[in-house]
Parts: C-alpha cells; sequence; structure tokens
C-alpha cells in the first residue's frame, strides 16, 4: 500500500513593520486592529510597557514592541497602530509601526531561527520566513509577553495532587 504525504494546511501569520524590517504572529492570537489610542502610565514600569487602556471594559497593558526589541524611539501618530491579543485569556496590546497583511505559510517555507549563542534571548523568535523577496520574522508572541522580562501572565503552574484528590 502507497502512502500518500498529506500537505499540510498552511498557517496564518498577521505581518507589521517595525524600523525597517517586517515581523510575523500567529492570526489566531490577534483580537483586534486599532489605532494607538492614549494609555494611562503605570509608576516605575519599563519603558517599552506603555501602560494600560481601557478596550471596552477590560483593562490592558500595553507593549511597544519597537521599544522592547530596543530599536530605537517612534513618534505616535495617526497612523501608529496596536494589534489587541488575547494571549492564554489575557487581553495584551502591542504597538507596531504599521501592518501589512496576512501571510498564509506552511511549516516548510519556515526556517529555523539562527543560534546566537548566549549573546541574547531569542527564545521567542518562531523561525524566518521569506516571503516574496523579503524576509519575514516570525515571533512567538506567548513566549515573548511571557519572559521574565515582561511577564504580563504568570507561567502556568502545575495543580498539586491534592487539589485534584478532594
Amino acid at each position: 500500500m502507497k502512502m500518500q504525504d498529506k500537505k499540510q494546511a498552511p498557517r496564518e501569520y498577521l505581518s507589521f513593520t517595525l524600523g525597517a524590517e517586517e515581523y510575523g504572529i500567529d492570526i489566531l492570537s490577534v483580537q483586534e486592529i486599532r489605532g494607538y489610542d492614549v494609555v494611562t502610565r503605570i509608576p516605575d514600569a519599563p519603558d517599552y510597557i506603555k501602560g494600560l487602556v481601557n478596550l471596552r471594559g477590560t483593562i490592558a497593558p500595553v507593549v511597544d514592541l519597537r521599544l522592547r526589541f530596543k530599536l530605537g524611539r517612534a513618534d505616535y501618530d495617526s497612523l501608529t497602530v496596536m494589534i489587541v491579543l488575547n494571549v492564554r485569556g489575557r487581553v495584551v496590546g502591542i504597538v507596531v509601526d504599521s501592518v501589512c497583511d496576512v501571510v498564509p505559510l506552511t511549516a516548510d517555507q519556515i526556517a529555523p531561527a539562527p543560534d546566537f549563542g548566549s549573546s541574547f534571548d531569542v527564545s521567542y523568535l518562531q523561525g524566518l520566513a521569506s516571503v516574496n523577496e523579503r524576509m519575514l520574522i516570525l515571533i512567538d508572541i506567548e513566549k515573548l509577553l511571557g519572559s521574565a522580562d515582561v511577564a504580563l501572565y504568570a507561567p502556568v503552574a502545575a495543580v498539586p495532587p491534592s487539589a485534584i484528590a478532594a
């Protein structure tokens, strides 16, 4: 009997820019795309945590990815975009320069992220994809927002056996 190769369905990524680079995040984590709104600053927060915003009754933290990735400051204007995400049931806004499009990618189109050793943390990089002569840096947004320096949600805790036995 001959086994047929099953083509894996492509996953869709929302692509956006930060400076001259183009990034992508899994479209399934995107709740909405909106213009940048006024945020309420949080005292003593890192500069990339812009503050909090009220999204129809849900208070959400806002992270500026340009600052988080140390790409320099950007002017916020009418073209600045906030992507509202739902990550692990938590609503989070990320500020980007612009949103490009939705890109379908199959697993064979994604190359692994390069290993930089201990130079800097790239554990949140899913990989790199070449799309129509342009490089797309794919981000695992759940890992990035859960990383120790951002820590917008706590890691999933193990449930002690005594809690299950009740």
